[in-house]
């Protein structure tokens, strides 16, 4: 069991009520990543747990649950929850999932996130509620709210504004495509591949009924922000899903909406992590400039033990 001491975070909490409550052997649990959320696997019991990093974060989770359950009941390439709700453990939302025989190897490609977006986008509405995307920034103006320490009040006060303006834009929108069931966060990070070589898509925590076109963007601001994609893969992406984003007279305004929202984890984490803190200075700087060719940074891996 891990030494409670060493995670102020909860995690070892976290772990301890999994194995006294829950019955699950957590022996050799180890961390696989943290940054939004906190990935811990325990391969002797085939499970992986996912600790939120937002604490307002349990109807998502749920959510993502059930959508994940019923997607891959109709055979839709996801990952999969175990039978186990989410749950709150020290402050904390946790989720826990199937745990997946990852193959080594470079993150899913456009044409796979294009295919994926394509088959999640020909699926009808889930038969039970689901939460509808209305408000897109609702996540990074908590978070801007909650930051006690983490901003400085001239950025505060203009990502306030800003966050204003983009939620007035927003209500204006008209949607090329039908709105229906979206993923909320697909790049191609968020792509698995098993070693039976399927790409799965994970982190389903922003699922919910909106624009298409939400999940369309997602590549393109990976492009811009993070040099993600080539030109080339944008072209497999765009080809295989069928239709270009581009074309759309809302497309800009998605990228600075998706610019913003991104925001939230290093804002919720800016007032004790000196690099989060950084990090949101540096962006916010290039938004103020409107400059969108500076690339940001993504977070450093931590490679510990849970």
């Amino acid at each position: 069991m891990p030494d409670r001491s060493q995670h102020r975070d909860g995690t070892a909490e976290i772990l301890e009520q999994l194995a006294e409550l829950h019955h699950i052997d957590v022996s050799g649990a180890h961390l696989l990543h943290q940054h939004s959320n906190t990935a811990i696997a325990l391969p002797s019991s085939g499970l992986l747990v996912r600790i939120a990093g937002n604490p307002d974060a349990l109807e998502a989770v749920t959510a993502s649950v059930a959508v994940t359950r019923w997607l891959a009941a109709r055979r839709y390439p996801c990952v999969a929850p175990a039978d186990i709700e989410p749950f709150i453990s020290a402050g904390r939302v946790v989720s826990l999932w199937q745990l997946i025989d990852v193959a080594d190897g470079p993150p899913g490609n456009g044409a796979e996130l294009g295919r994926l977006l394509r088959q999640l986008h020909d699926q009808p509405k889930p038969p039970f509620p689901l939460a509808t995307l209305d408000d897109p920034l609702r996540s990074v103006a908590r978070a801007v709210d909650n930051a006690a320490h983490g901003l400085a009040d001239d950025d505060r006060h203009w990502l306030r504004h800003r966050i204003n303006q983009l939620r007035q834009q927003w209500t204006r929108l008209t949607p090329a495509l039908p709105t229906g069931l979206i993923h909320g966060d697909a790049h191609s990070n968020n792509i698995i591949r098993n070693h039976s070589g399927t790409a799965l898509l994970g982190d389903w925590d922003h699922t919910a009924l909106g624009p298409r076109e939400w999940d369309l963007i997602q590549p393109h601001y990976m492009k811009r922000r993070f040099n993600r994609h080539t030109e080339q893969e944008i072209a497999d992406f765009t080809t295989t899903y069928g239709w270009d984003v581009r074309t759309w007279d809302g497309f800009p305004l998605l990228i600075e909406i998706r610019e913003i929202s991104g925001l939230s984890p290093y804002i919720r984490k800016s007032n004790q992590d000196e690099w989060a803190r950084d990090e949101v200075t540096h962006r916010l700087q290039t938004l103020k400039d409107a400059d969108t060719s500076t690339h940001w940074h993504s977070p450093p891996r931590r490679q510990t033990t849970a």
